[in-house]
């Protein structure tokens, strides 16, 4: 059965690169393509703000190793997919068949530049994160539109090059996602490093042409030699119209990674999970869920039961030289259940207990192993 199929990935992202290789750890000795945009083929984004920025050494080190998978890679963007006759069609013309095809186009950085302005700078790919850390040897001021866990990794590498940067957003830095108890230490911890924080009153625009600062709902410019955009991601489906596949949001699926279209799996950021009664309509753009929906796709397309969870509640992020690992479900809302030491110290371990038995928790500035973590949370890790 597994040995018929023809399997066509689109897009080398990591949930892209995870489907090929648990295609193969499966059984799957048929044919597998992988379709992919990326210059340099595939990598690690996490990695982009986490230690690519801070040094080109690691720039070799993020590489997404497909040796040994006999895995056919296409260097070409897909530019329109046909259900009906199960082919994707790339952009040098050429067209490709399939038994089984999983989206893993990821996202793009969503921007705020109005048409035509130029200077806008993003992180969301290597050429991006080489530009912005050339860009940072000689900024004298920086600015961050965005405090979500990329806006405030990106601070940190601005201070920690000795730049003084500001951070603006309309909620305090994580609010939205960690809730106001950790927002409040993380912002005061980033003020000691010399991350300053702004909340506006709305959202502020890119300012000049090329783009010199931002302008505040008020009117006030400010204005700073390096001006970068983390104002999160838009999924990439304009390869996609008129197949019923994507809306808005994203690629819908269900918890086995299927989509509203027969022998078509999605996975990754390209992807948010449908209502399920229990459920609201949910993006969860982690590098944790790739990997869990890679695996799960590659199953699906062979026609095999669910390898795993949909959903892995696990992320972790660096700010100000403090390590945050978290699993569980997110946001979190109001003050902890339980604190295991000091967060002022920098070093406490902290829960969150759910309706439903659910709990989170948080190792903040605490280096504790996944596993642990997992534990105390009851969470099942993906495989």
């Amino acid at each position: 059965m597994t040995s018929a199929r023809s399997v066509l990935i689109v897009g080398e992202s990591l949930a892209g690169t995870t489907a090929a290789r648990e295609l193969r750890a499966l059984g799957h000795s048929g044919r597998v393509t992988i379709i992919g945009a990326e210059t340099h083929g595939a990598y690690s984004r996490p990695s982009l703000s986490k230690t690519v920025l801070k040094d080109p050494a690691t720039d070799d080190t993020i590489r997404q190793d497909l040796d040994g998978l006999d895995v056919r890679v296409v260097r070409s963007a897909a530019t329109a997919a046909h259900t009906d006759r199960r082919t994707v069609t790339t952009d040098d013309g050429r067209e490709f068949g399939y038994d089984a095809l999983i989206i893993a186009t990821g996202a793009a950085a969503r921007r705020l530049a109005a048409p035509g302005q130029r200077g806008e700078l993003v992180l969301r790919t290597l050429d991006d994160a080489r530009r912005l850390r050339t860009r940072l040897e000689t900024a004298r001021s920086a600015l961050v539109v965005g405090a979500g866990f990329l806006g405030m990794e990106v601070a940190t590498a601005c201070a920690a090059r000795g730049v003084p940067v500001t951070v603006l957003d309309v909620d305090r830095p994580l609010e939205r996602i960690l809730g106001s108890h950790l927002s409040v230490a993380i912002t005061e911890r980033a003020a000691a490093h010399g991350i300053r924080f702004l909340q506006t009153a709305g959202f502020a625009t890119l300012a000049g042409d090329p783009v010199h600062g931002v302008t505040l709902p008020d009117g006030t410019e400010l204005t700073a030699d390096l001006v970068v955009t983390c104002a999160g991601e838009t999924p990439c489906t304009d390869w996609l119209p008129r197949t019923g596949l994507a809306d808005r949001l994203g690629v819908g699926i269900d918890s086995a990674c299927t989509t509203s279209v027969p022998n078509v799996f999605a996975a990754g950021d390209v992807t948010y999970l449908r209502a399920d009664g229990t459920h609201p309509e949910r993006r969860a753009p982690f590098w944790s869920n790739a990997v869990a929906q890679g695996r799960l796709a590659a199953a699906s397309a062979l026609g095999l039961s669910p390898t795993g969870p949909v959903q892995d509640d696990y992320f972790w992020t660096e700010i100000a030289g403090l390590t945050l690992k978290v699993v569980g479900p997110l946001p979190l809302v109001g003050e902890p259940t339980t604190v295991d030491g000091r967060v002022t110290d920098g070093r406490a371990l902290l829960t969150w207990r759910h309706s439903g038995g659910h709990s989170t928790v948080v190792a903040y500035g605490l280096r504790k192993p996944v596993a642990a973590l997992r534990a105390l949370a009851g969470s099942v890790p993906a495989r």
